[in-house]
Parts: C-alpha cells; sequence; structure tokens
C-alpha cells in the first residue's frame, strides 16, 4: 500500500465500495492508470499460451494473466475444451473480457483425414472468435484443411514440437505449407525450434509472411532432446533480434504472439513477469 499512489488508493477504494473482490483489483489499477498509460509491447500483441498456468484451473489462470497486465492469451484444452458447451464458452468469455483479455489463438490441435471431425474444431474456433489455431497436422489432412481455412477464413499454425515430432525442423514446416492456401502457416515455437538445433529468428525470417503464430520461450541447451526453459533472454534466444524479425515480416495483429513457460509448473508466475519485462525492453530496442 506505501507504493500506491493517491489516484490508485482512491479507486481501489471506490471499487471496494462498490462490492469489487481480489479478483477486481488488477482492473481497477489498470484503470487509474488508463490516462497515462503507454502500451509497454510497442503494438506486439504480446500474451500467453495457457499451458504456462496449466497447475490453475481457468478463473485462476485468468486472474493470473489479469495480474500479469496481458491483454492477449491463447489458450489449450484444460481451460477452454472445444467440446465445451454454450454456457461453459459464455461464461469463460465473460471472465475474459472483464479480465481485459482477448483471445487470440487455441492450441495445440491435431488434425487428421477426419473433415468432420476437423470442421468442428473450425466451429469452436469461429465461436469464440479467434482467427488462429495452432496446429499439429497430420499429412493425410491438408486437403481438408485448404478447404476449411478458405470457408472460414481462420488459419492454421503448424507447430514444431522439436527433435524428433512431425514438425521438427524448419525445413519439415516450409515443405508442409508448399502449394497450400496462404491461410496454411507456422506456429514458430523458439524453444523447440532451439531443441532441435534451429534458429527461432532465422526461422521467422525464412516463414515471413506465413507466421501467424510463435511461442516465446527460451533453452538452457541447444541442439538436444533435453533441455529447461529459462526466463527469456538467460538461455540461447536472441530476443531483441527475435522482435526485429517479427517487425520485418509484420506480424500480423490477430496473430497469436504467446509467452510459453513451461518450467517450475506448480509456481511460474514470478519467472513469467520476468519474461515479459525482458520482451517488454527487447521490443524497445528492436524499435
Amino acid at each position: 500500500m506505501t507504493t500506491l499512489s493517491r489516484r490508485r488508493f482512491l479507486a481501489l477504494s471506490a471499487a471496494a465500495a462498490a462490492g469489487a473482490t481480489w479478483f477486481d483489483v488488477p482492473a481497477v489499477l489498470q484503470a487509474a492508470n488508463l490516462a497515462d498509460a503507454k502500451d509497454p509491447f510497442g503494438g506486439f500483441p504480446v500474451g500467453v499460451q495457457s499451458y504456462s498456468l496449466r497447475h490453475f484451473n481457468t478463473e485462476e489462470a485468468i486472474r493470473h494473466l489479469q495480474g500479469m497486465a496481458v491483454h492477449y492469451a491463447e489458450f489449450y484444452t484444460k481451460h477452454l475444451d472445444p467440446k465445451a458447451d454454450d454456457a461453459r464458452i459464455a461464461e469463460v468469455q465473460g471472465l475474459l473480457k472483464a479480465a481485459g483479455i482477448k483471445l487470440a489463438g487455441h492450441g495445440v490441435h491435431g488434425f487428421s483425414k477426419d473433415h468432420e471431425a476437423n470442421k468442428r474444431l473450425f466451429d469452436f474456433a469461429k465461436k469464440i472468435g479467434i482467427k488462429v489455431i495452432s496446429a499439429n497436422p497430420e499429412p493425410d489432412s491438408f486437403d481438408s484443411l485448404d478447404k476449411l481455412v478458405a470457408e472460414y477464413d481462420i488459419r492454421i499454425a503448424i507447430h514444431n514440437h522439436g527433435p524428433g515430432a512431425l514438425f521438427d525442423k524448419l525445413s519439415s514446416v516450409t515443405s508442409a505449407i508448399k502449394g497450400h492456401d496462404k491461410r496454411i502457416g507456422a506456429c514458430v515455437d523458439c524453444g523447440h525450434y532451439l531443441r532441435s538445433g534451429e534458429d527461432p529468428v532465422k526461422c521467422v525470417l525464412t516463414l515471413a509472411d506465413r507466421v501467424y503464430g510463435v511461442h516465446i520461450k527460451d533453452e538452457k541447451e541447444t541442439n538436444t532432446p533435453k533441455s529447461a526453459n529459462v526466463v527469456i533472454g538467460k538461455g540461447h534466444l536472441d530476443v531483441v533480434g527475435l522482435f526485429k524479425a517479427l517487425r520485418q515480416v509484420k506480424f500480423p495483429a490477430d496473430g497469436a504472439l504467446s509467452l510459453e513457460y513451461e518450467a517450475n509448473e506448480q509456481n511460474p508466475i514470478d519467472d513469467m513477469k520476468a519474461c515479459l519485462e525482458v520482451a517488454k525492453e527487447a521490443i524497445a530496442k528492436s524499435a
């Protein structure tokens, strides 16, 4: 409380008098400073892949995202199941709206030659208002996906999963998207590319305008199946170079640009906040 400005103190007092709860505090503080606020992410839609918060339920995860002052999120199935009924989807969307968070993507989802199953995922994506589905599509799924991305105008972002995976190297992604609808592109997982011995910055520049998602992640080691996430900038990821590359390829405002931190599963919050601070500094330096 000793560090709160008078404006923040008055805003909190008024909110408390109106019946606000702890869940509302981050939004109240943010609103109190809105007049002076500048976008700390320099126009990039930086958010969080909710797998980082897999230890927490949906309501807890949203509260933590709110406390990090991010306005975008890419959810995975635990936090919003594609099979959820309309009432649950509306409930989660209401919580996100109240927290000032917009869903930018969902995944990572598998796709096969089963067109109807694929279509159900696109129906879900349309219902929750996202333009990017992070995906791990089987080779026999692309005829179906070409039709669906055109029908729904929703993009597929192929997610690389590291050494030995279906999509592990840059070449595996470029080969997969070649000759297909331009709305089939990539989600560049920086950590997995590092484990595969690839340079994530080069991957972004090579995939260029087919980059629809990024998982911002750093690794203690490279070119190895076994590694561990570290706070970005403390491993092998060139964070400034990454944002310079994203500027160069004109990363879309409605893309899914998500911090994903897999270490310290039960209490990742402080490390995630540290990652976001590094991202802010890198964005400023990349300008």
